[in-house]
């Protein structure tokens, strides 16, 4: 792994704070991810299931955990699962963990080899009075594909048909939703080499410029400073493309007078961040460009000032509304009288600001968390307004990452050039 590794203390904690809050005599399971193919014998590169990383720290495939606090053997309460290494394996993929190196790293005393997983879990499952089982439960996940986490599901069901079923998701949610300093030093990180990443774009960007021209700066920075690459996959989206939330072919040549909207984050650790920013090809705003910007710029100001303890998202919600209608009329794109008499289930502002304002961020750049309620010190969100005028050829999104404190948000982003000035200065450096 290019990462420096977190420590292994880091992982015991959340697996005693997630075995706490289950059900008396339970097990719970977890499994890594398929590795995905793509032709002939080709794959995709693997991606640990971020729960199981979150609670282990183990970032390789065929790994297992399995935690029965209740266990009657001591050595049982926690137990890894990992892939068994042999000459061909080492000579084709490279060496894979000992049982030594996945104790250091994941502070798990007793390890298996994957091999033995079924006869192991045979004996802890009669012992068991619930067994939690975990899925993908993300609000905006889209179930198209069966993961092994699906086939074990149903494995389990079909093998032991009498045994209660429980759900992990709900317990991780919580947990995860609150970010520990650790995982702040990781999107701290992942935030810095971003930030780095955008300065070499300011230097390098000019007209004739084509947009994966810019993205390949970028990925060289993330690369260069032991990222694993894109936290998702980078938007550079030129002239009237800015207007298209997930334009992801940056194929087109940047002109000059036109504006380039950039949603990038490097991952670090397995840890997102999640910047956008907006600059002029040729170095220089033209005044309507300004215009658009400093509105976009001042929702973002004013929504960041809300992320804060005891806040409710709703109220978040409907007070970024009464921002961006402010700055819409500002803009003579919306009219007020007509702002007054507007159906409330088909708001006015949605024709130039049609997404959310802000979401979770973690091991996932949309990363799972209880949007009902108050906001709690700890919670990491994005900031991320945007104003898309497609009859002007202009969209404009400003993010950052925003850490709630008990003192209120904190900035993640706070080093990454933002105002007009900065950018115009620099790029004329370039």
């Amino acid at each position: 792994m290019r990462y420096l590794p977190i420590n292994k203390s880091f992982f015991i904690k959340n697996r005693e704070a997630f075995c706490s809050k289950l059900k008396k005599g339970s097990l719970a399971i977890f499994l890594s991810h398929d590795i995905y193919p793509t032709n002939a014998d080709g794959t995709f590169p693997f991606r640990q299931n971020n729960d199981l990383f979150y609670l282990t720290g183990i970032d390789q495939e065929d790994t297992l955990l399995v935690l029965f606090p209740e266990a009657s053997e001591e050595k049982h309460k926690a137990i890894l699962f990992i892939k068994e290494t042999n000459e061909h394996i080492a000579i084709w993929e490279g060496a894979k963990l000992t049982k030594s190196e996945a104790r250091e790293r994941s502070g798990i005393e007793t390890v298996y080899w994957e091999k033995d997983f079924e006869k192991i879990i045979h004996t802890l499952f009669l012992e068991a009075t619930a067994i939690y089982l975990n899925a993908n439960e993300h609000g905006r996940a889209e179930k198209t594909v069966q993961t092994k986490e699906d086939r074990y599901t149903a494995w389990v069901k079909q093998n032991y048909p009498l045994h209660q079923l429980e759900r992990s998701s709900p317990i991780l949610h919580e947990l995860r939703t609150i970010k520990t300093d650790e995982e702040i030093e990781q999107v701290s990180r992942a935030c810095k080499i971003t930030g780095d990443a955008f300065q070499r774009v300011l230097k390098f960007t000019k007209p004739g410029v084509y947009e994966f021209e810019i993205e390949a700066e970028i990925t060289h920075e993330f690369i260069r400073q032991r990222s694993s690459g894109p936290a998702y996959a980078s938007i550079i989206a030129s002239g009237k493309d800015a207007c298209v939330l997930h334009y992801v072919s940056n194929d087109k040549k940047c002109e000059d007078g036109e504006l380039i909207l950039m949603d990038f984050g490097s991952a670090y650790g397995n840890y997102a961040s999640d910047l956008t920013r907006t600059i002029p090809v040729n170095g220089k705003f033209t005044p309507r460009q300004k215009e658009v910007y400093q509105s976009v710029l001042s929702i973002l100001k004013q929504s960041t000032e809300l992320l804060k303890p005891g806040n409710t998202f709703e109220s978040y919600q409907k007070s970024v509304v009464q921002i961006v209608e402010e700055e819409l009329i500002k803009l003579k794109l919306l009219d007020k009288d007509e702002v007054k008499k507007q159906n409330p289930d088909q708001p006015l502002y949605r024709k130039y600001f049609m997404h959310g304002i802000s979401h979770f961020l973690g091991l996932d750049v949309h990363d799972v968390g209880n949007r009902k309620g108050e906001m709690k010190a700890g919670m990491l969100l994005t900031c991320e307004p945007g104003i898309y005028i497609k009859e002007e050829g202009i969209g404009i999104r400003l993010e950052n990452d925003i850490l709630i404190t008990p003192k209120g948000p904190k900035n993640l982003m706070d080093f990454i050039p933002i105002e007009i000035a900065e950018i115009e200065a620099l790029m004329r450096q370039s």
